[in-house]
């Protein structure tokens, strides 16, 4: 059975789960999340997890998906961008006008990485970031018009949602983003803020 980003998000959630837990190593995840993310079948996610608790069996269980969209998000379409952002003992940006692609690795180590999707476009309807800080920061700068989902995991660390401004609710048909991960001695911080900006008060002239 092909295995969809969901059924390879659920998997890695096990494993970050068992490395906070002490089952394995931060070197066994990485190298485990390396099988996972490449994984076209049920067969290749279920090697990762054989020898840790397990309740159920995640990688035969379908999500539902959800309905196709009438008409697409005007945010939504666009020739994707780079799928990975790295920054060891290093800072890296990533903003402006730019396409993320429909699954976005970020690493950080001893270092600093800025996801900035102020001024973004979504190749796909649901976009994962997948967070990873080891000793080090990653930010992510969303705004306010996007559906988001925050659960990561921080271990002597921080994975946490900011709003910063008067934040509103999304529409139901906006893109949708998932931001997952680990931070170990870190912090992934999603900040959220509005579109637009707040408009100056009218100036009264006596």
């Amino acid at each position: 059975m092909r295995v969809s980003d969901a059924d390879r998000e659920r998997v890695a959630q096990i494993l970050h789960q068992a490395m906070s837990e002490g089952r394995i190593t931060v070197d066994e995840l990485e190298e485990r999340l390396s099988v996972v993310y490449a994984a076209k079948t049920a067969a290749d996610l279920r090697p990762v997890t054989l020898d840790l608790p397990v309740e159920g069996s995640v990688v035969a269980v379908v999500p539902a998906s959800s309905p196709a969209l009438s008409t697409p998000h005007n945010l939504v379409g666009g020739r994707p961008g780079s799928a990975s952002s790295v920054a060891v003992m290093a800072g890296v940006e990533r903003k402006g006008n730019w396409v993320i692609p429909g699954t976005h690795n970020s690493f950080a180590f001893w270092g600093g990485v800025e996801i900035n999707l102020m001024h973004a476009r979504f190749a796909e309807q649901h976009t994962t970031i997948n967070a990873v800080a080891i000793m080090a920061g990653v930010d992510i700068v969303v705004p306010d018009d996007i559906n988001l989902d925050v659960t990561g995991i921080g271990f002597m660390g921080a994975f946490e949602t900011r709003d910063r401004g008067d934040v509103h609710i999304a529409p139901e048909n906006a893109p949708v983003l998932k931001v997952t991960g680990f931070a170990f001695w870190g912090a992934v911080t999603v900040i959220r803020k509005p579109r637009k900006a707040p408009s100056s008060a009218p100036q009264i002239t006596p």
